[in-house]
């Protein structure tokens, strides 16, 4: 440990005298991050390093999952909330801003898993890249497209390994799904359908007026880290973010990485060429409650036996639900009760639950496809598989399943759909340019017009509606979307 009493960690007098006499006593030393083999070199004890990043609510979830290792550092801006994690590792050293654990302890960290909000993912996980840290990062693993292509990019330049948290990727769903599709048992795809049940949280929301006084045990500064500045409400975390544009990503980003990630495999979909949204009310604030967008994929290259003609693809949120396919049976709901998605081929129809499970093709219920195991089986977590990953020397490493080279082009497209749907007001199909990640129909002087505030009361028995709106320039809205520019203070 780096000296006690610097800003941002707690106990270190009592952790360093713990960790010294525990490592005099077995006459051991720390190994550290020069020695891992994931980085070319030989590992002595076989156990990674990990710091935690965000871990109160997922991110403890994925330590406990790779508990066998050395659990070293935990960061959260918000201490009461981490509190059940810090307990879990009463050895580990505690901070709030990972920027100080990075320096603190940076010869100490192997690997680092992020599980903040979706706003800071990219520059915790940025950092620690460049810093040699392997990363596992939570779904989804950007807010943004530019920084999903960015994180792609990084993982090619330092090598390490990498994971994004949608743990449907490691089972064994997904690999039938895509082996027979490729095989061929429901012949070519052009309709595609996926669903989720999620919001399960408040959205649509207006932001909140009251200005509460910010909890001892939360640092707003660092929660609030490259968004811009506002006052701090309870509204806002803990847990709460999802809603709100300016942290999460709504229920498209939060479900979408599962949900669309059997679909993106088994039909290699890559880039969309347009797409387009509608919702319930969307505001300047907040995330709708309910929302659809489809999006417009080209032809592409044949995957086994099966050709990939165009193919159009819908997202459903908010309990809106795809048209029932014929031959399901009364009764039966569509994937399970989070979502699913629903494959429609010109020989039969496949469908499949949350996380690609349980797939099965309509009418075959009895008689499903073998697997032909063209695809890798993990036989661990989806956290261990990258924990594998990581103790590979890089030159010959086996990537972890849903490694960022092919999780960010997943990424890019689920959190694009916002921008159909933040967009929507322009009343047309969007045409995108996925190299230059921009669209093309925008002029430089169109306006959308999107709600900023709507009131609702009863007076003498008469309805009185007053709905402010904001009249926003579309395109700067369009680069501001696909690229945020971040509070001063924060980087790229």
């Amino acid at each position: 440990m780096k000296k006690p009493g610097k800003k941002g960690s707690k106990g270190l007098d009592r952790r360093t005298f713990i960790r010294q006499a525990g490592v005099a006593a077995a006459g051991m030393t720390i190994v550290p991050s020069t020695v891992v083999s994931g980085l070319g070199h030989v590992m002595p004890s076989d156990k990674l390093n990990i710091a935690g990043v965000g871990v109160g609510g997922m991110g403890r979830s994925n330590l406990r999952n790779m508990n066998s290792q050395n659990i070293v550092a935990l960061c959260d801006v918000d201490w009461k909330y981490a509190a059940k994690c810090f307990n879990d590792y009463p050895d580990a050293a505690v901070y709030k801003d990972y920027r100080r654990m990075m320096d603190d302890m940076g010869d100490e960290i192997d690997a680092v898993v992020v599980g903040t909000p979706d706003h800071t993912h990219y520059v915790v996980t940025a950092d620690a890249m460049r810093a040699g840290k392997h990363v596992y990062v939570q779904k989804p693993l950007t807010h943004s497209v530019y920084e999903s292509r960015m994180l792609a990019k990084l993982a090619k330049e330092t090598g390490v390994a990498t994971q994004m948290g949608n743990q449907g990727n490691s089972g064994e769903g997904i690999r039938q799904v895509c082996e027979w599709i490729w095989n061929g048992e429901i012949g070519e795809v052009k309709e595609v359908h996926a669903w989720t049940n999620r919001p399960i949280w408040p959205q649509g929301l207006e932001r909140p007026t009251e200005t509460p006084s910010v909890p001892p045990t939360l640092d707003w500064d660092l929660f609030i880290g490259p968004a811009k500045w506002r006052p701090y409400h309870p509204a806002y975390t803990p847990w709460n973010w999802r809603a709100w544009w300016d942290f999460g990503t709504g229920a498209l980003g939060d479900m979408g990485c599962h949900i669309i990630d059997p679909v993106f495999k088994a039909l290699n979909l890559g880039q969309p060429t347009a797409f387009e949204g509608s919702s319930s009310q969307v505001n300047t604030e907040s995330a709708p409650i309910a929302e659809k967008v489809t999006y417009y994929f080209p032809e592409r290259k044949k995957m086994g036996k099966v050709n990939m003609p165009a193919v159009e693809f819908t997202w459903y949120d908010g309990g809106l639900l795809p048209d029932r396919p014929k031959g399901i049976p009364e009764g039966k709901i569509l994937g399970d009760g989070g979502g699913g998605a629903m494959f429609v081929g010109s020989k039969g129809t496949l469908i499949c639950s949350t996380y690609a499970r349980d797939p099965y093709i309509v009418g075959r219920e009895n008689d499903p496809p073998k697997a032909t195991n063209e695809l890798r089986r993990v036989e661990t977590s989806h956290e261990m598989d990258w924990v594998r990953a990581c103790k590979e020397d890089k030159s010959s490493r086996t990537e972890a399943s849903s490694h960022f080279g092919y999780s960010a082009p997943l990424n890019e497209v689920v959190v694009m759909g916002n921008l159909a749907i933040r967009l929507q007001d322009l009343k047309r199909k969007l045409e995108w340019d996925g190299a230059n990640m921009k669209i093309t129909n925008i002029a430089d002087d169109e306006e959308i017009r999107v709600v900023s505030s709507d009131k609702f009361t009863v007076v003498d028995g008469d309805p009185r509606f007053d709905t402010q709106y904001a009249t926003i320039n579309a395109k700067q809205a369009m680069e501001e979307y696909i690229k945020r520019p971040y509070r001063k203070g924060w980087n790229y």
